[in-house]
């Protein structure tokens, strides 16, 4: 028999991750036990060096291949936030994009579906591809580019995965919440895989050029992931939210060029800032959108959502994460 609510454990995917970390971190401070299922692709084992090891469970290896090693009832709730992530990787491995995406979450939906447990599935701002109007709301269309571009994959692999998540709650009664992550940033976050944030924080501690991906005039809104995780817990504790959508993120919008400066001028670096046509920095036929910013409507109306942390404390605490790691002598 399951054991009762208060001793079971959750279940975090991808908890090893930028985001995923931060959750485990605070759910743990909090007094939960957690399970944190994670291949460390692009997670790190060293993301959860603060948490305390009797709190802390880690398995390594694709969701997928670990679940069915686990019993759905001993768990309370699950938070799914294993993904392809960054849009060189996506560019440069489309089809484990693809498949990491769909395949993976399909597993996980289906394991949480067994015994009815709470799931919050990690979206993105992707999912509006091109947009059809700003601000992006959760029932606005989509409009996405022809499929002989691979850029487009990861915003439909993400955009299946809502649908699963919604048809699991429509047909099963899963008490699954969507939310559709919007540039999230800070402490732990790394640029390998094209996250603009950290290679513009890393370019300007080494004095190197900051490199702007095509004009700069593009726009987005950065929220700190400070900001974002006690959201989550919330939206999926309240069964009012379930079988919805929310975007989350900050709404205060900032073209790129003008974040290359303010890098720049918080760090006080003397770094040069750059142009990089989107041809020479991905491939031919790379298309971004201009703007990208969310309608926090939906969210603030649910749970009273407001960004708080301002973008210059961001960029110096992930300056400071950045050289201690170093100086541990390890990457950010």
């Amino acid at each position: 028999m399951p054991g009762s609510h208060a001793s079971r454990r959750t279940l975090v995917t991808g908890g090893a991750g930028f985001i995923g970390s931060h959750l485990v971190e605070m759910l743990c401070a909090q007094g939960e036990r957690v399970t944190v299922v994670d291949n460390l692709s692009t997670g790190r084992r060293e993301n959860l060096e603060q948490v305390p090891s009797d709190a802390l469970e880690l398995l390594v290896g694709d969701v997928s291949s670990v679940l069915p090693t686990l019993d759905p009832g001993q768990f309370a709730a699950v938070y799914h936030l294993a993904a392809a992530v960054g849009v060189r990787l996506v560019i440069e491995q489309p089809i484990h994009t693809i498949e990491t995406n769909v395949l993976e979450t399909s597993a996980v939906l289906s394991f949480a579906a067994a015994a009815s447990l709470p799931t919050l599935v990690a979206s993105t701002s992707e999912v509006y591809g091109k947009g059809v109007r700003t601000p992006f709301a959760e029932d606005d269309d989509v409009l996405y580019g022809p499929t002989i571009f691979s850029r487009w994959s990861y915003a439909c692999s993400k955009a299946i995965d809502e649908y699963l998540a919604l048809a699991y709650h429509a047909e099963r009664g899963l008490p699954a919440t969507i939310v559709r992550f919007f540039n999230t940033v800070g402490p732990r976050q790394v640029g390998d895989y094209g996250m603009v944030l950290p290679r513009f924080v890393e370019a300007a501690l080494d004095g190197r050029t900051l490199e702007v991906h095509g004009d700069g005039r593009q726009s987005r809104c950065f929220c700190d992931v400070r900001d974002l995780v006690p959201a989550l817990p919330r939206l999926l504790g309240d069964a009012r939210h379930h079988g919805r959508v929310f975007n989350l993120g900050n709404d205060r919008p900032i073209e790129i060029l003008a974040l290359a400066e303010l890098v720049r001028d918080t760090l006080g670096s003397a770094s040069d800032i750059a142009t990089v046509p989107y041809e020479e920095a991905f491939a031919v036929g790379f298309e971004d959108m201009r703007r990208r910013q969310p309608d926090l409507a939906r969210i603030r109306a649910a749970i009273g959502f407001e960004p708080r942390i301002p973008l210059e404390q961001t960029i110096r605490d992930l300056a400071q994460h950045i050289l201690a790691a170093r100086r541990a002598g390890r990457v950010a």
